[in-house]
């Protein structure tokens, strides 16, 4: 049916092929500007996001395209279609249901990625990987209730690099696995040295999530941590529960009858449904950073947090703000009901051997760190 539409969109001179996969390629010939292309690309996307009838059910896909012009962007088929690759990647990375036409900074991003993903492969071996830790405040009390681990790279030449620019390449070539499974034995060692009320909290990627042994890897660090379950918070998205509710759902069952907390995090800022909170066992979820930020200029943010903050309380489910940068802010996450904080305005995220003073500083207390 995709390729009928695309067929039924062709003038003289043109033709679709598929190229494998979810993948088609369109020869469009005798297009006068880079304006009338776009506007031809924008009328397919438009075509084929349509609802298609399959037997009884109404189907809706996206699609998204990228555009290479002859010759400017290559004078042969091979050099097109690699370049027309590299703008369909760039627009797939900006959302769905767009085009983008190719540039030669896309060239310049794509030797980028690879050179990343080459020293990428080394760098757990290389020592290169470093897992830091930011304050979880409990905002009744005003102290330290865990940490968040949140993954750095400290690269030998580049210095440190972002966690938006290396993460996406391990999940895209499944180093994101070995990785977090790394990041997941290193904080439960580092905490099973901190105090008993101290928990920490794992974020896992959709790509581990469906890995087969999942909750055997849980299970397995935490015996040889020595952590007491309760202690550890897996933190999920939204991602993780799009692909199978149901299987996720039951993942999660199993690993909270063994004691793990379970956090839903970026709640609000994509897809996430009231029905998340009925179908999953969570214990707590995460008011996405954008609202905490307007919530003191914007009354709608104000009213999203304490709708949420609400609806948890009522569920037995605790709520964490992220992103919380002033006091403002968080006088007023506390007067919504909000119970818990994390963001600049306690601490950015700190090398485990930072966290004793950091711990003193907030709440006068210690922690032990190796």
């Amino acid at each position: 049916m995709v390729a009928q539409r695309l067929r039924d969109g062709l003038g003289e001179g043109d033709f679709a092929a598929r190229i494998g996969g979810d993948e088609f390629a369109v020869v469009i010939d005798a297009v006068a500007t880079p304006e009338a292309i776009a506007a031809r690309v924008a009328t397919m996307i438009e075509r084929l996001s349509q609802p298609y009838a399959l037997e009884g059910l109404e189907v809706t896909i996206g699609a998204s395209a990228g555009v290479a012009l002859f010759p400017a962007d290559g004078a042969g088929a091979d050099e097109l279609i690699k370049n027309a690759d590299l703008a369909l990647y760039q627009a797939k990375s900006e959302g769905r249901g767009r085009h983008r036409l190719f540039q030669k900074d896309l060239q310049r991003a794509a030797l980028e990625r690879r050179e990343l993903e080459a020293d990428l492969r080394g760098a757990l071996a290389g020592r290169q990987l470093e897992v830091h830790y930011q304050p979880l405040v409990d905002i009744s009390g005003r102290c330290v209730s865990g940490f968040e681990a949140l993954l750095r790279w400290r690269h030998p030449t580049r210095g440190m690099i972002a966690p938006n620019d290396f993460i996406p390449i391990a999940e895209a070539n499944g180093l994101i696995v070995p990785i977090g499974e790394w990041v997941l034995r290193t904080a439960c060692a580092d905490a099973a040295k901190w105090p008993d009320e101290i928990a920490v909290a794992v974020n896992l990627s959709a790509i581990q999530f469906r890995a087969a042994n999942l909750t055997e890897t849980v299970i397995s660090v935490l015996a040889q941590s020595g952590l007491a379950a309760n202690r550890l918070e897996l933190e999920i998205t939204e991602s993780v529960l799009l692909a199978d509710t149901a299987a996720t759902a039951a993942t999660l069952q199993t690993l909270r009858r063994f004691g793990v907390r379970i956090a839903l995090d970026d709640f609000g800022a994509g897809y996430s449904g009231l029905n998340y909170l009925r179908a999953l066992p969570l214990d707590k979820i995460k008011i996405d950073r954008s609202f905490v930020k307007d919530i003191a200029e914007r009354r709608h943010c104000t009213a999203i947090v304490a709708a949420i903050s609400t609806l948890a309380r009522d569920l037995g489910i605790a709520t964490t703000a992220e992103g919380v940068e002033t006091a403002e802010q968080l006088d007023l996450l506390r007067s919504q009901g909000c119970t818990q904080a994390q963001g600049f305005l306690f601490s950015p995220a700190r090398p485990n051997a930072d966290l004793a003073a950091l711990l003193g500083r907030i709440n006068g207390g210690a922690v032990a760190a190796a």
